[in-house]
């Protein structure tokens, strides 16, 4: 199986100290190995903004030099989706790397999923295929299909997730449906299996990462507007709360709130 991360913010926010610890269990504290991924909406003037800056690797993300880079480098956004892959379907390869970018109603969608599909084999037609041969970018074109099919014109984030409730069981009933998804405006997120999530905010206090000896005061980095969510896999810290999604649930965070 693979992992995920996502944060949706407030402020624009960076994600190093997250990615930092996340990183590593692709290859070294943990065996999703097989290739990583981040996508970055970019934060036009301060608002969420369209453009994505995708960085994905079919090396392992704990050796990778990119992802290296990334765990020092802060860009800053509103919303960030990244995976580190275990592979079950579909070879080791870029094309096969999460997260993976389409463009609807003139925004980018970015997609990381986690698990097994069996016997989703759907009709797919018009602009979104996949590139790859993974059942995960199946499943993500098949959702902006059905999307782009329910929507005469750009639908609100309620009217999206009204939508995305009643399609989301209809893959999952296949296996296995931990995702991460965003247009830059919200996060999407379902769990399946296993998926935590926490809000960070003011009073801000001291972090310790689970996958490396570091500590960091996360007071001295933010300040009383700061607010973000942030989703994973298996929690990222030893000493904060995280509250574990149940099978089945289907949560939405916008500006750094959990609404749904």
């Amino acid at each position: 199986m693979c992992q995920l991360l996502g944060m949706n913010s407030h402020l624009p926010a960076s994600l190093t100290l997250s990615f930092s610890g996340f990183a590593q269990r692709g290859g070294c504290t943990d065996h999703h190995a097989d290739g990583w991924g981040i996508a970055f909406f970019g934060a036009d003037g301060g608002a969420p903004g369209k453009g994505v800056r995708c960085f994905v690797d079919s090396e392992s993300a704990a050796t990778s030099p990119i992802a290296q880079m990334l765990c020092s480098y802060p860009i800053k956004s509103h919303n960030v989706v990244a995976h580190v892959r275990k592979a079950t379907v579909g070879a080791i390869t870029l094309a096969n790397s999460h997260p993976f970018v389409r463009e609807l109603w003139g925004r980018y969608w970015v997609f990381a999923h986690n698990g097994d599909l069996k016997d989703f084999n759907p009709r797919l037609h018009g602009s979104f295929q996949p590139v790859g041969n993974t059942d995960s970018e199946i499943a993500f074109c098949w959702l902006l299909q059905e999307l782009s099919k329910s929507h005469a014109g750009v639908p609100s984030v309620e009217e999206l997730t009204l939508t995305l409730r009643e399609l989301v069981p209809k893959i999952a009933a296949h296996g296995t449906f931990n995702f991460l998804l965003s247009n830059g405006q919200a996060m999407w997120t379902h769990c399946s299996t296993k998926l935590h999530y926490l809000v960070r905010q003011y009073p801000f206090s001291e972090v310790q990462l689970k996958d490396e000896d570091v500590s960091v005061d996360l007071s001295e980095l933010n300040g009383p507007e700061d607010r973000l969510a942030i989703v994973v896999t298996e929690p990222l810290t030893t000493n904060e709360t995280w509250t574990a999604m149940a099978p089945g649930e289907f949560k939405v965070f916008v500006d750094g709130n959990l609404v749904v």
